[in-house]
């Protein structure tokens, strides 16, 4: 808590005043990565292709956010109400209102992310091709 003061620069104390433990200081973060997602998929709509890559955007654009959102359980119980549900909306009405195909789509997204923030790729992977190949798998199937 107290390096998270000093960069916020405030005092750790001050901190508790306004979260009461370390666990409802990093849900709150949460809560305000997922709003940014979701204004991010709102803003490209039901587009899958268009989904994934503002997925793949945020989480470059934001490392240390997005593994805080994505690398532990989730603590919804201590999120902002209908934050998840907000950020998640814009990719199940692109997979045709199939959660099982939005999942599918978000792992891809994530598993693909995930992989090249910690650098696991082969030296001259074609990611581009990767992302286009599952991304048009995941129509393919939500097509049938």
């Amino acid at each position: 808590m107290r390096r998270i003061a000093d960069r916020v620069g405030m005092r750790a104390a001050s901190l508790y005043k306004h979260f009461p433990n370390k666990e409802a200081l990093e849900a709150a973060m949460i809560s305000v990565g997922f709003e940014r997602q979701a204004e991010a998929f709102e803003r490209v709509g039901a587009d899958l292709p268009a989904l994934t890559a503002a997925y793949h955007s945020f989480a470059r654009d934001h490392p240390h956010l997005y593994r805080l959102m994505t690398e532990r359980p989730l603590r919804r119980d201590l999120l902002e109400p209908g934050v998840e549900d907000r950020a998640a909306a814009p990719l199940i009405e692109a997979t045709g209102g199939d959660r099982h195909a939005a999942r599918a789509a978000w792992a891809l997204a994530h598993g693909m992310t995930i992989l090249e923030l910690n650098d696991r790729f082969p030296p001259g992977a074609d990611l581009d091709a990767a992302w286009s190949r599952g991304v048009e798998a995941l129509q393919r199937q939500a097509s049938e």
